[in-house]
Parts: C-alpha cells; structure tokens; sequence
C-alpha cells in the first residue's frame, strides 16, 4: 500500500469514526430538535461546498487545467443524479425516490439513500490524498469528518422515526451508512495514484458529486419545516469553518 493510499485510509477512517460519533445521541435520546438538525445539516452543506472548490476544483485547475475539471464536475453531476433516478431510495422528508419497489422495507430505501449521499465524500478524500496535495487534502478530511458529525447525527435520528426503529439499530445504520467512505477513499487514491493523468478530472468528479448533492439533497431537506434561515446561518458558518481550516493547514 503507497503512501498517499495509506493516508487516504487513515482519513477515510477518521471521517467514518466522525460519523459514527455524531450517532451516539441516538442511543441515549429518542428525538432531537428539527431546528437542531436542520441548522448541523446547514452547518454540512456549507463545509461541502467550500470544501469542492477550496480542496478539489480549484487545485485540480491548477494540475490540469480548466477544461478536464469542468468534464469531471459534468460527469460527477450526472453519475450522482442517474443513480438518483435508477436506484430506490427514500429520505425521511422527502419520501420516496427513484422505482418504485414493494420488495424494500422504508428502513433499507432510507439506507441506501444515506450511502448515495456518502460515496462523494469518501471518494473526494481518496482523490484529495491521491492527489498528492497533501495540505488541501488534510484539510478537506477534517472539514468532511466535522461536517459527519452533525450528518450522522441527522441519520441517526431520521431513523428512527421510520417505522419505529430501536435506538440501537438507528445508530448501526448511522454507522453502517457512513462506514462506504472508508473503501472509497482507498479506492479514489488508488486511482489518481496509479493513473495520474485522470488527477483534473477526478478531482472535478468529486467536487461536483458533493455539490450536486449539497444542491439536490441537503439544502432542500434544511428548507422543508420552516427553518431555512436557521440552516442558512449553518451553512455560512461551515464556509467559514472549511476556509479557515483551508487557510490554517494551506
């Protein structure tokens, strides 16, 4: 295993221990405020999207050039919304999405939501190690791994009120949903390791399957009970959060 391969998984690691983390509440409280939520799912969206420019897009501009990072962003936009349409799943305020399916209970569609949601960030942090820019890379696991927290917690919770699902359950699959971006992020500096060339447009790939899903996802789940501007404040101060730590580690 390379270097930048092993790092990747260290930080693949710390992102899902992170997750994990943000889970625990779950088993020793049964509900937690909506605005709670909306206002930590903010706090998420705005650390992914300055984390897509600050950590991906940008240095992959600076590798490669403008126009491989703008096929990557193209084509992480439409993998991500494809398996959107193309894959059953279920989010706790928006319902169902993607074929219908009666073979599924809601609690596994609500699983394999949160999963599609975390391949994008696992795979941002192996593409970052693989890379080789370290410095960005660093800080965009730590920002990803600050921004599980209130994320795994959001699962956590979300799960429960599915059909009503026991406290421990809730927070295995918390834990389970998160635990994909650790193979990702092995296998994205796997990738961009071996094959260099591919470095632009994977980082752009990663960057724009984060942003898609920030846009797609998670903003739209922060509007849907009133606490909009709450959740914007959240946003703003994950940007502020991602930047600092770009600038401190930079």
């Amino acid at each position: 295993m390379s270097r930048l391969v092993f790092l990747a998984f260290q930080a693949g690691l710390l992102t899902t221990m992170l997750n994990a983390l943000g889970a625990v509440p779950v088993l020793f409280m049964k509900r937690i405020s909506q605005r709670t939520l909306d206002i930590g799912l903010g706090f998420a969206s705005g650390v992914m999207i300055a984390a897509s420019f600050t950590s991906l897009i940008i240095p992959g501009i600076e590798l490669g050039g403008i126009l491989p990072v703008l096929v990557g962003i193209a084509f992480g936009t439409i993998t991500i919304s494809l398996a959107d349409k193309v894959i059953p799943h279920m989010h706790a305020i928006i319902g169902a999405e993607g074929p219908s399916t009666g073979r599924l209970k809601a609690i596994w569609l609500f699983v394999i939501a949160v999963t599609l949601h975390n391949m994008p960030e696992g795979l941002a942090v192996g593409v970052g190690f693989g890379s080789g820019r370290l410095s960005e890379a660093m800080a965009l696991a730590i920002a990803i791994g600050l921004q599980n927290i209130p994320e795994g917690m959001s699962i956590g919770f979300s799960t429960i009120s599915i059909e009503g699902t026991p406290r421990w359950k809730a927070f295995l699959i918390s834990f389970l949903s998160g635990l994909v971006e650790l193979p990702l992020s092995i296998l994205g500096a796997a990738l961009v390791s071996l094959v260099k060339p591919i470095i632009p447009y994977a980082m752009g790939f990663a960057g724009g399957a984060m942003m898609f899903v920030v846009s797609d996802e998670m903003i739209p789940e922060t509007h849907r009970m009133g606490h909009e501007r709450l959740a914007s404040y959240g946003l703003v101060i994950g940007l502020i959060v991602m930047l600092t730590l770009d600038v401190l580690l930079g």
